[in-house]
């Protein structure tokens, strides 16, 4: 590489650390503040930033006389979500064709998930649900493992809600240790909770804009057991893939 190309790249990698910076103080830092957060010295950060300034990426901050993430950066999240059922369908087909099974993708709205993407097993029962169509949280592995990435205050609370809608009450102390044992295994199911018949696996990831989705494998129930280890170990290679493609850009090179 020449010293021109590792330049260039260096300097997205400091944008990147001052851009990630901006994300974890929503109230804006000073010039210093960004300097002493990314390690970066006080003169390099004015020079990037003002380039950010340019595009819109950062916008100065009335508050505190600081700087913040700008409209730039929601135009270019818009665009990430929308692609990301899109990054994601090479390795749902391959999830698929490696357990023979159905592999949903789905994403976590107003307390629901909605199904946005689906590659169809090839057995010859399988099973199938709409894109566009709205799954619980609490009795579904997808919204289980969306459930466990929350506080687990607000997981709770919202299970609660979804219980008490259907005249049920949840028990709590139960239900944070089926999230505990997500939280471990990096797995979540539902064994014919939402559907009878259906036992589901899955796992949940955020894009680069931090919405939350997930994927699972909907199983016929005759079939669940004699297959678990070769359709776990199958998901939690899916898993690998989708944490690397939305890895955090940012880069602690100095």
């Amino acid at each position: 590489m020449s010293e021109k190309s590792r330049s260039g790249v260096q300097v997205i990698a400091r944008a990147a650390r001052i851009l990630s910076a901006l994300k974890d103080h929503p109230n804006g830092q000073s010039l210093g503040e960004l300097a002493t957060t990314t390690g970066l010295a006080r003169s390099t950060v004015q020079r990037i930033v003002g380039a950010l300034l340019e595009e819109d990426y950062v916008v100065s901050s009335a508050a505190k006389e600081g700087l913040r993430l700008g409209p730039g950066i929601s135009h270019l999240a818009s665009a990430i979500s929308a692609n990301t059922a899109e990054l994601c369908h090479q390795i749902l087909f391959d999830l698929s064709k490696a357990t023979g099974e159905t592999a949903d993708l789905s994403v976590y709205r107003k307390d629901k998930m909605i199904f946005v993407a689906q590659i169809p097993g090839t057995q010859r029962l399988i099973t199938l649900s709409a894109v566009g169509e709205v799954f619980p949280m609490a009795t579904t592995a997808n919204g289980r493992a969306c459930l466990a990435m929350l506080p687990r205050n607000s997981a709770l609370e919202l299970a609660a809600r979804e219980f008490d809608a259907k005249g049920q009450v949840i028990d709590t102390e139960a239900f944070s240790k089926i999230l505990d044992a997500i939280s471990d295994s990096k797995l979540a199911y539902d064994r014919e909770e939402n559907n009878e018949g259906v036992i589901a696996t899955g796992f949940a990831f955020t894009n680069w804009s931090n919405e939350m989705y997930a994927i699972s494998v909907p199983v016929p129930s005759s079939r669940f057991e004699r297959n678990r280890a070769e359709i776990d170990a199958a998901v939690l290679n899916a898993r690998d893939r989708v944490l690397s493609l939305f890895s955090d850009p940012a880069v602690d090179d100095s």
